[in-house]
């Protein structure tokens, strides 16, 4: 063997190795990979986060996907010739909406299932209405009526505990009945926090379209590896965070109070970002974790 061939292997050796303490740290723990973005539209991006969450399974996790559609529900509400109505940026979802809005998370809900499928694992599509799992009333924008779109109010993982103890991996998207079993839409988000919450589950992943949180959004070399709750809380409240991550951080916030032990925030069109961020010692995204809790990461490793 020549000395190239020998130090890829042993290259690939040293990664197997680096792996095996998180293998052992989370073998038989609940993760909930909340799954969007770019990641959702590029196929090739697609089959890298099927197959992370696929080995995930294998080597002892119990993996839950929660997944949107945003992007593809618009592009089938164009289709039919209607006008996307936002109010206070919240997309209005009326019932002609609603319906196309089910049907699109149902089709893209059973392609993932059956690439998990062709890689060998057994998976079961489901959405929030099954076994009750997900209940809500009607969600308020700035107290204006913005449609079909729901609030969590309560969660029934029983669906869930059922299909991870029989060894499935649960594929769920996003929609819940009300009181009145009227259906509505829910962020993808918030439904991924919900679960995790009520699980307390080990790991909450969020794949998006940003590589994590920085100290300076405008220096790129600032990536925050792990942030505690509170640090969070004083980026938001100094402004150096704003947009569209403040309601991802007050979810992971409010995840960790809940009991969730981390939860990571990933650049989703990274090939492999979920591997890469949970079995090797630095990872590439942030970390959210409770103020108490022990830093994996040092300058030495994690």
């Amino acid at each position: 063997m020549s000395d190239d061939t020998m130090k890829q292997v042993m290259e690939k050796a040293e990664v197997l190795i680096e792996a095996l303490p998180y293998i052992q740290r989370f073998n038989r723990k609940v993760i909930v990979v909340k799954y969007g973005g770019s990641a959702m539209i590029d196929e090739e991006l697609k089959m890298h986060v099927i197959q992370d969450v696929t080995l995930l399974k294998l080597v002892g996790f119990k993996p839950i996907i929660v997944h949107g559609g945003g992007k593809e529900i618009s592009r089938w509400v164009g289709k039919v010739g209607k006008e996307a109505e936002f109010v206070n940026g919240l997309r209005k979802t009326d019932e002609e909406t609603m319906e196309i809005a089910e049907m699109v998370l149902g089709r893209v809900n059973k392609s993932l299932v059956q690439q998990v499928q062709q890689l060998g694992v057994n998976a079961v599509g489901i959405s929030g209405k099954d076994g009750g799992l997900l209940k809500v009333k009607k969600k308020l924008s700035e107290g204006q009526d913005i449609g079909y779109v729901g609030e969590i109010t309560q969660v029934n993982p029983k669906v869930l505990y059922d299909l991870l103890e029989k060894d499935f991996l649960p594929i769920v998207f996003p929609v819940g009945l009300d009181d009145e079993f009227n259906t509505y839409n829910i962020n993808a988000d918030d439904a991924a926090c919900a679960i995790a919450s009520a699980m307390k589950v080990e790991k909450l992943a969020f794949l998006s379209d940003v590589e994590g949180v920085y100290m300076d959004p405008n220096d790129k070399s600032s990536l925050i590896s792990e942030l505690t709750c509170k640090h969070a809380k004083e980026l938001m409240e100094s402004g150096n965070i704003s947009g569209g991550m403040i309601p991802k951080l007050n979810n992971c916030i409010s995840a960790i109070e809940s009991g969730v032990s981390r939860v990571h925030i990933l650049d989703g069109r990274i090939a492999h970002c979920l591997l890469l961020e949970i079995f090797t010692n630095k990872g590439i995204g942030t970390a959210i974790l409770d103020d108490e809790q022990e830093k994996f990461y040092h300058p030495q490793g994690k």
